[in-house]
């Protein structure tokens, strides 16, 4: 039987001018999901109402099969967090930090944050004014792993890193959820920090699910075709699910690539990039 570190069901926030439009979330033990979609979409929104930073209309939010609202400080202790929008006192540095999250965590791990220091290379002894914003990012996440969660809920952790530190920071991701216990969600609009991380792709859109979908069903099944105005014009509407004219080249996705490959052997059908398939299933008509 499948067991969840994290239950997102029906989730609802209405406000004047935006909806959060019934969200379900699933993330099991062990797996990685991404939550991706444009500025203003209701990803942080959805980070927030799943941490109770806010209230919702309607639905109901599970971690570690319990009602995330009835969490014990135990339990709460076993929620790793990053936010885009909270960070630590600007005259604090490493040696700093490391002090105040042993207060603040039982199972603060001191070795494994000065190890993740040393490998990720964060000067100790520097404010963290004077850190870069892509260093803010690094030790925020670093701080989120180093009290030993079993979850990690992520808004933008790789933003304002460059490809490298970009790379690092998947990586003990990667290492974090090995063991098959832990589970991380994080939403990003860097999608390719996802080809090779997420197990599961969530795209939200105007604040409702578009598309909820394995990253290994996106490998293995869809598909796009870049054409002509004169190879466009071949294809019929019902083999394909999405089009978008761009320049001279229509970019057409489909679901079933095999399907289509078979109709039209002709035509080369790739992988989309998972920002190609955010960008059609908006754009694409």
């Amino acid at each position: 039987m499948m067991e969840y570190n994290l239950e997102v069901i029906n989730l609802v926030k209405n406000y004047a001018d935006f909806k959060l439009n019934s969200i379900n979330i699933k993330l099991p033990k062990g797996k990685i999901i991404g939550l991706i979609g444009e500025n203003g979409s209701g990803k942080t929104t959805t980070i927030k109402a799943i941490l109770n930073l806010m209230n919702y209309d309607k639905g109901s939010v599970k971690i570690f099969g319990k009602d995330s609202k009835n969490l014990n400080k135990e339990e709460r202790e076993q929620i790793g967090i990053v936010l885009s929008d909270s960070f630590f006192s600007p005259i604090l540095n490493a040696h700093d930090i490391n002090k105040l999250m042993k207060n603040f965590y039982s199972n603060w791990n001191e070795k494994l944050y000065y190890s993740y220091i040393k490998k990720i290379k964060i000067p100790c002894n520097k404010p963290l004014k004077e850190f870069s914003s892509g260093m803010k990012m690094k030790i925020k996440v670093l701080c989120a792993i180093a009290h030993n969660p079993k979850l990690l809920i992520l808004d933008e952790p790789t933003n304002g890193l460059d490809p490298i530190f970009r790379y690092e920071i998947i990586e003990l991701f990667n290492d974090f959820v090995r063991n098959g216990e832990n589970s991380i969600l994080m939403t990003t609009h860097i999608t390719s920090d996802l080809e090779h991380l997420a197990d599961e792709v969530i795209f939200i859109d105007e604040g409702s699910i578009v598309l909820d979908v394995l990253k290994e069903v996106i490998d293995k099944e869809y598909g796009l075709i870049e054409l002509s105005e004169n190879e466009f014009e071949k294809i019929k509407k019902e083999d394909y699910q999405k089009s978008l004219k761009y320049k001279d080249v229509h970019l057409v996705l489909v679901n079933s690539k095999e399907k289509f490959q078979k109709k039209y052997s002709k035509l080369n059908v790739r992988k989309p990039t998972l920002e190609e398939l955010m960008l059609l299933l908006v754009k694409g008509e």
